[in-house]
């Protein structure tokens, strides 16, 4: 979607099927259990156990864990369990988060590891006990497909939410299917007949923004030769999806804020509140905690728009539905029979599978993409780059030329999203580009 744009997915919209999949390896729907005992600090001697595979920890009231100490910040860091391992990461807290006395921003834990935040010290145990996570039965949500344990304990959150009118915050990585699993939210919900109108807070001006979301008057500024409506009048009865709210201005924030409170909005040029009736799904890439500890995000917005959490797992986490989502993209564009057989050998199947796939099913599906439009022998993890100092003198100049940028643009803006934890603001200022141009790079590389 270009600057100034938004998109409206009309009713009649049809959305894809779901496929069968081929997992190269079943995963276990049970974690192990672990608890938390507070070694030092105000709260010492309270204990915490586990009852899913997350913690979060700090001195807010919605922390699983929560502690009384003013030097904890409201959202300090979290522990995940995976497997038979455990990790904390923190989550850009003030006085940093230190295990066995190292300051880390993420790091394994083990039995016996002393995690310190501010003046409070715990200890960590994983147990031998395992707990069972909550899954959905079915291989699908939506367009979204995946027989993972990730996937399915996703799926089990995103079927409970849709039937509901409560605002959803789905998170994950850039590529992981974000808007996929909004439209899904929208086609289960009661609100399926109208409309899902999506609005993208990265690739649209901060100046313009504002009337996106909620119109504006004749008049109301230069160059406002009409009445707009804003994404908010036009969702009546529907839904608006809100991608990456991470890049929302924060002079805008309070107006979200109302709208999500009275369910009102007030175009720009306008003194008159207008009742709305739509519901919010947002999504974004970073971590709003830690744009709240940061300042970068307000707190009371973020509880408004966190009714509902759902991540959305990193492709580099779920190997076992790499099979599954190669054989969809394949009938997608239309792969001969050939193709299909060449590009699903279990030894291709298996070397994808041990991909990073920075890009996630986004980087997978433009893979796929190529190799069947260009007829390659083979599906490679990752774009080929002609080694230095080598060039590929079997094609003209220009298509040389043309295909050696665009692979070193996708690098480029790849490299520079990791830099910068996928914050969209801070990879475009180090690259000394405005964020709307940054944006729509991306969105020529297929990164968003």
């Amino acid at each position: 979607m270009s600057a100034g744009e938004r998109r409206t997915l009309r009713p009649d919209a049809e959305a894809e099927g779901t496929v069968e999949l081929d997992p190269l390896r079943a995963a276990s729907p049970v974690v192990r259990a672990f608890s938390l005992s507070v070694a030092e600090g105000d709260a010492r001697g309270l204990s915490w156990k586990s009852s899913s595979e997350r913690c979060s920890i700090g001195s807010h009231p919605s922390n699983d864990l929560v502690l009384s100490d003013p030097t904890v910040s409201r959202f300090h860091c979290e522990i995940t369990v995976a497997g038979r391992g455990a990790r904390v990461r923190d989550l850009g807290s003030l006085n940093g988060t230190f295990v066995d006395g190292t300051e880390v921003v993420e790091a394994h834990l083990k039995t016996g590891s002393a995690i310190r935040l501010g003046r409070s010290v715990l200890s960590f145990n994983l147990g031998e006990k395992e707990s069972t996570i909550a899954q959905s039965a079915k291989d699908g949500f939506g367009a979204l497909i995946g027989g993972s344990v990730a996937m399915r304990a996703a799926f089990a959150i995103l079927e409970k939410v849709a039937v509901s009118d409560a605002t959803v915050l789905i998170e994950g990585e850039t590529g992981t299917g974000k808007d996929v699993a909004a439209e899904g939210i929208h086609q289960a919900s009661p609100r399926r007949d109208a409309n899902l109108v999506v609005v993208d807070c990265g690739a649209v001006p901060a100046n313009l923004l504002e009337s996106q979301l909620f119109g504006h008057e004749r008049g109301a500024f230069t160059g406002a030769d009409q009445r707009r409506v804003g994404a908010f009048e036009e969702a009546s009865g529907g839904t608006v999806f809100l991608d990456e709210i991470g890049e929302l201005p924060l002079e805008l924030q309070p107006k979200l804020l109302r709208v999500l409170e009275k369910k009102q909005i007030t175009r720009l040029g306008s003194n008159q509140p207008r009742p709305v009736d739509m519901r919010i799904v947002a999504a974004t890439n970073r971590d709003l905690r830690a744009m709240v500890n940061s300042g970068q995000f307000r707190e009371d917005l973020y509880y408004r728009l966190a009714v509902v959490r759902v991540r959305l797992p990193a492709l580099r986490e779920r190997p076992e539905d790499i099979p599954g989502l190669v054989r969809r993209f394949l009938q997608t564009f239309g792969a001969s029979a050939a193709a299909i057989e060449r590009l699903t050998r279990a030894e291709h199947l298996s070397a994808l599978a041990r991909s990073a796939w920075p890009g996630n099913v986004r980087e997978l599906k433009n893979a796929v993409e190529r190799s069947v439009v260009l007829d390659q022998p083979g599906l490679p993890p990752e774009p080929s780059l002609p080694v230095s100092g080598a060039v590929d003198i079997g094609m003209p100049y220009e298509e040389a030329r043309h295909r050696a940028l665009g692979d070193f643009e996708r690098r480029y803006l790849t490299a520079q999203l990791a830099a910068h934890g996928d914050n969209v603001s801070a990879a475009a200022r180090a690259s000394g580009m405005g964020r709307v141009h940054f944006h729509r790079l991306l969105r020529r590389s297929g990164l968003r």
